[in-house]
């Protein structure tokens, strides 16, 4: 089902099988797709972005060349992407751009 929000943006509920995120919308910004999932059991907002790059296993090599180390243990993923996380704590979801925008 798709519909438009006050801000008319395009979102729709899209089905998920997911042992934490009970339901998830994709709303169309531009060429940009934001996903808002609907955590019950968490007390805050979270914001987590996503980084697509051409290819996964250089920029994960590169990132650990230079201090960071992906936080896989955060949700699992669908093989060749990882989590990745800032200093201020932002969580990134690093995948190839040929990958589904989400699979879960």
């Amino acid at each position: 089902m798709f519909y438009r929000n006050i801000m008319k943006l395009e979102v729709s509920e899209r089905p998920i099988n997911n042992p934490t995120v009970s339901r998830t919308h994709e709303v169309k910004f531009g060429n940009n797709i934001i996903w808002l999932d609907c955590v019950d059991n968490y007390t805050h907002a979270e914001t987590w972005l996503q980084l697509t790059v051409p290819n996964v296993q250089e920029a994960t090599n590169y990132l650990q060349s230079n201090g960071i180390e992906t936080c896989d243990e955060l949700e699992e993923l669908p093989e060749n992407m990882h989590w990745i996380q800032d200093p201020a704590g932002t969580v990134f979801n690093l995948q190839c751009k040929t990958s589904e925008v989400k699979q879960n």
